[in-house]
This record gives C-alpha cells, sequence and structure tokens, in this order.
C-alpha cells in the first residue's frame, strides 16, 4: 500500500492555471475520488500524478519519496482510461498479460496470473477472444485485470465508466468497490458522477477552478457542506438553494414567504442568505407549509419527484410515496428545520 501526498501543485498553460496551489493526502489503501464540474483539474490532477502532465510547481510524493522527475513508467502506477485502450489485434489474454510480457517473466508465470486474474474479474470464458468481441463491461474489466497484473503502487482511474449504460455503470461501480476491498490498494477515482463518488469513495474531493473547496466521507460532505456550491454539487437531485432574508427563526424569500430555521446564529440576523434544503427533506402537510406551485410530476416507482416553484424559485422535492397531484395544483410543503442549512448569499459560505 502506498500514500500519495500532493504539495502546493500548481499546472499553468502559458497564462492559463489550472490547479491553482493543491494540498492533498491521500492515505494508504483509501479510495479517494476526484469530482468536479468540467474543466476544474480533477482529469489534470491525475495525469500528474501519473506523470503524463508536468507539474508547473510543487511536489508529488509517494511514500515521501518525490516523484516529479521519474518517468511515468518507473512509477509503477496504473492507470485506467474510459476509453479501455486495449490492443484490438491481441486476445483477451494478451492484452491481460502485455505488461508482464514486457517486464521479461517467463510464459508460464503470465498464463498463471492471466488465469488468476481473469477468475477474479470474470473473464475466464473470454481469454481468447479479442476487445472488438466484447460488450463495453467486459473491456471495462480487461483494463482493470491489465491493471491488476502490473501489482501498481496506485491505481488511477480517469471516469472509467462514462461509456457504459447505466445498468452497466451500476454493476461496474460494484465490482470496483469489490475489487477495492479485495486488494486494499490506493486508489485515486475521477468521474463527473457525484452518484459514483458517493457509494465508492472512502473520501471525495470537491474541486472548482482548480481549487478544492471541501475534502471528506460522502456523508461528511452531503450532512454538513462547506459552502453553496458543494451543497449544490453533492447529491442526486441536488439541494434546493432559496434565496432570502434571516428575520428571527426564519428566512423570508423576496416573495414573502417565510422558511422555518432553528437555532440561527445572532450574526445572520437580517443577512440575505441562501437557504438549503435537500429534496427529500420537504413534507407534505395539509395546512401551515409554504405554498408550492407543481410543474413537473415524475414518478419512478420507489419514489415521485416534483419539480416545483416557491414563489418565483425553483425547486425539487423528492416524496418516498406516491404523491397525487399534476402540474398547476398547490402543494403544502413543510422543510424539515434539522436539515436546514445557511449559506451567505454573496460568497456561499456557511453560516449554521
Amino acid at each position: 500500500m502506498t500514500s500519495i501526498t500532493l504539495s502546493n501543485i500548481h499546472k499553468r498553460y502559458e497564462d492559463n492555471v489550472i490547479i491553482k496551489g493543491l494540498d492533498l493526502t491521500i492515505r494508504e489503501g483509501e479510495f479517494v475520488a476526484l469530482v468536479g464540474p468540467s474543466g476544474c483539474g480533477k482529469s489534470t490532477l491525475l495525469r500528474m500524478i501519473a506523470g503524463l502532465e508536468s507539474i508547473s510547481d510543487g511536489e508529488i510524493a509517494l511514500d515521501g519519496e518525490v516523484i516529479n522527475d521519474i518517468s511515468p513508467q518507473a512509477r509503477n502506477i496504473a492507470m485506467v482510461f474510459q476509453n479501455y485502450a486495449l490492443y484490438p489485434h491481441m486476445s483477451v489474454a494478451d492484452n491481460l498479460g502485455f505488461s508482464l510480457k514486457m517486464q521479461g517473466v517467463k510464459k508460464a508465470l503470465i498464463d498463471e496470473r492471466v488465469a488468476q486474474v481473469a477468475v477474479t474479474l470474470g473473464l475466464s470464458a473470454l481469454l481468447k477472444r479479442k476487445p472488438g468481441q466484447l460488450s463495453g463491461g467486459q473491456r471495462q474489466r480487461v483494463a482493470m485485470g491489465r491493471a491488476i497484473l502490473r501489482n501498481p503502487r496506485v491505481f488511477l482511474f480517469d471516469e472509467p465508466l462514462s461509456n457504459l449504460d447505466a445498468k452497466l455503470r451500476v454493476e461496474m461501480r460494484t465490482e470496483i468497490k469489490a475489487l477495492h476491498q479485495r486488494l486494499n490498494a490506493t486508489m485515486v477515482y475521477v468521474t463527473h458522477d457525484q452518484v459514483e463518488a458517493m457509494t465508492m469513495a472512502d473520501r471525495i474531493v470537491v474541486l472548482k477552478d482548480g481549487v478544492i473547496e471541501q475534502v471528506g466521507t460522502p456523508l461528511e460532505l452531503y450532512d454538513r457542506p462547506r459552502n453553496a456550491f458543494v451543497a449544490s454539487f453533492i447529491g442526486s437531485p441536488s439541494m434546493n438553494l432559496l434565496s432570502g432574508r434571516v428575520d428571527r427563526e426564519s428566512v423570508i424569500t423576496d416573495d414573502g414567504l417565510r422558511l422555518p430555521l432553528i437555532n440561527v446564529p445572532d450574526a445572520a440576523q437580517g443577512k440575505r442568505v441562501l437557504y438549503g434544503v435537500r429534496p427529500e427533506h420537504f413534507a407534505q402537510v395539509t395546512q401551515g407549509g409554504v405554498a408550492a406551485e407543481v410543474n413537473v410530476v415524475e414518478p419512478t416507482g420507489a419514489e415521485t419527484q416534483i419539480a416545483l416553484n416557491i414563489g418565483k424559485q425553483k425547486a425539487i422535492a423528492v416524496f418516498r410515496d406516491r404523491v397525487q397531484t399534476k402540474p398547476g395544483s398547490e402543494l403544502q410543503l413543510l422543510p424539515d428545520v434539522r436539515q436546514a442549512h445557511l449559506f451567505d448569499e454573496q460568497s456561499g459560505a456557511r453560516i449554521n
């Protein structure tokens, strides 16, 4: 197992700064997901760890050894890409064993290790096939198997599931998590899908414009987002952020609607804020709630998701039961005050 330490990392392309003084420690055997919007620098950071991108400033260390000037081949880091990067003219067995062959390992030992990994990943029946004869999920398992056979110090995943359909993504998510539990290896996983990050990672790193916004366990980020950006990025559907002004034990929206609060800091009184409430933290009541106009009803079977307007502001509510309503009708919603979040409207910083 290997730890990764990133110290004051910068990445510049001429005058364009992609990574801005980033510090991060990834512990031995940890599964860390890097998430953020397109262009935030997460894939660039992964490629710098792999040695595929140079570092403008700062240091990257594996177990305390600075590797800035070490070639990608000498770092002993395996990277799994979203496009599989398999050799189309080779069989699955040859693809799996290619790195061992290049290291001069004897064929008998290569065959033995390929067979072991094939059993682990359910590829035993496919060893004679070419990549073109495989499904997307099978190709991704071959790419993972090739990485495992290298016995690397660190595994890096660059959006490996983005080319798969929804059902396969769920299945492969489970396989990658199970793989991590078996190998107990250090893994860094880049994804634009925060659901993947929430379900797989020990810790999540949320990036925006080359800066870390927050690092924590999935539930830490979900329950206590540091700012409005993290609050809106983590969770699906994302947290509702309603604009208003704090007035004693409530927030009054610009439409005059009153959103309830508890334990309001004195310093927040009179401030312009964003009132955060997750879609599942609304309760439907018959009276005494906040009036909301229904726009779209989306039944999913297990849940009912409703897009609505609270005054002139858009929001989403999710209910476990089946709500009988239709567009244009009105619901009375009561936010769970124990789960309400307050953020400064201008800076986005958490207040409560």
